[in-house]
């Protein structure tokens, strides 16, 4: 019922810039947590950033100072703004919502990845 679509991944230089965005439909998107993660293969799954219906941020250290995390409440819309990008940040990285679907029902929905990868 709730839907992700992410975009804005692909291929950039080290040291370049790239904005990713995931559209959130089906819930009352203002009072979901919104988190972003990401994969490598062979790697575990991190959680990379993290944004709540109160606007409060967290980020892993390995993109502290280089990563944002933003939400836009009017466009339903979760953003990560990806600068200074390392050969290490090259993964599939998904948008996950935490909440209340509009049916008043707590969900936790994933969207399906969106491939980001730094060359050297």
């Amino acid at each position: 019922q709730v839907q992700l679509v992410e975009s804005g991944g692909g291929l950039v230089q080290a040291g370049g810039s790239l904005r990713l965005s995931c559209v959130v439909s089906g819930s009352i998107f203002s009072s979901n947590d919104m988190y972003w993660y990401r994969q490598a293969p062979g790697n575990q799954r991190e959680l990379v950033a993290s944004v709540t219906s109160r606007d409060s941020t967290n980020y892993a250290d390995s993109v502290k100072g280089r990563f944002t995390i933003s939400r836009d409440n009017a466009k339903a819309t979760v953003y990560l703004q990806m600068n200074s990008l390392k050969s290490e940040d090259t993964a599939v990285y998904s948008c996950r919502a935490e909440g209340l679907s509009r049916r008043g029902i707590r969900f936790v929905s994933w969207g399906q990845g969106t491939q980001v990868t730094i060359s050297s």
